[in-house]
């Protein structure tokens, strides 16, 4: 098949290589524009190292994007981390359709921000879903799905790289298979099923230390290391990120409980929380223990 990929980031460039490696025919990558004075994208590189021809529009709702399309007289286009939307004009260019990766067991957790939620809501399932995208928002039907399961202790970090990175190569590569063998399923998503939540960004990182304290922990992990979970700490904001659950101490919201050499404890609804790598203002991640040191942290004072 003539394949176009679409798509950006480490993940795109995965996903093109091990097309490649396997001898699919790419025809064309598109990618995102280059960002001023930010290095080349990952995807577009190895397109480049390749020598694929390279489109890198602004937007895909453009009949001049379409006929960059149809001059390639694709059969499968494969989209691997797209951010920008894709109207059907151009999905249903090539002659057998397209598919599209997506961090979530659609109809669940549409949206961009599919990995980073279901942590901080406290669930203990996710996975992946190739599906065939149409004009709405992840609603596209269900080519194949691929559960993970997310331990305790996982955050955004280890469930995305550990899990559903490699995981959403290899099922991308499965689909491509079977498309080419006319097994390729569509399967309908209930309209009126599942969820959609918006990005998860730094206003929606903020700690609330009176909520309980597995509420808490679920947003710092979820948060990990994207975009980051975040509390003030007189008055500037103090990132945190590598932490567990601590014991049963008491105390009030945000309250310091105890600083050591690794780690500084803070007091949530029912519990605490061990700290173990922060970022401050205008500074790199450190350990917890450091930053308490420079900053005079110390027990009994109070965050956020």
């Amino acid at each position: 098949m003539r394949i176009i990929v679409n798509g950006q980031q480490a993940f795109g460039r995965s996903v093109l290589e091990a097309l490649l490696d396997r001898g699919e025919d790419v025809v064309g990558v598109f990618t995102a524009p280059d960002a001023d004075g930010a290095p080349p994208d990952p995807l577009k590189e190895c397109a480049v190292e390749r020598g694929l021809p390279v489109f890198q529009p602004r937007s895909f709702r453009r009949p001049r994007v379409w006929e960059q399309m149809r001059e390639l007289k694709p059969d499968l286009g494969v989209m691997a981390y797209v951010t920008l939307f894709v109207p059907e004009e151009a999905l249903n260019i090539p002659t057998l359709g397209t598919i599209q990766y997506h961090p979530s067991l659609l109809p669940l957790h549409k949206g961009p921000s599919s990995i980073n939620w279901p942590i901080i809501f406290g669930e203990t399932k996710t996975g992946l879903s190739i599906f065939w995208p149409d004009n709405g928002l992840d609603t596209g039907p269900i080519l194949l799905q691929k559960e993970v399961d997310i331990g305790p202790d996982d955050t955004l970090g280890s469930v995305y790289f550990n899990h559903l990175f490699p995981m959403g190569v290899d099922a991308m590569i499965e689909s491509v298979d079977l498309v080419r063998d006319g097994k390729a399923p569509k399967i309908a998503q209930d309209p009126d099923a599942g969820t959609y939540e918006g990005w998860c960004r730094a206003e929606q990182g903020e700690i609330d230390w009176s909520k309980p304290v597995g509420d808490v922990y679920n947003l710092i992990r979820g948060c990990n290391p994207q975009p980051g979970a975040w509390t003030l700490c007189d008055g500037d904001q103090l990132q945190l990120f590598d932490a567990q659950r601590g014991g049963d101490g008491d105390g009030r919201p945000g309250e310091v409980l105890s600083v050591d050499e690794k780690s500084v404890e803070v007091a949530a609804a029912g519990g605490s929380i061990e700290v173990l790598r922060v970022r401050p203002k205008g500074s790199g991640k450190i350990p917890a223990g450091e930053f308490a040191a420079s900053a005079g942290l110390k027990p009994g004072d109070i965050l956020g």
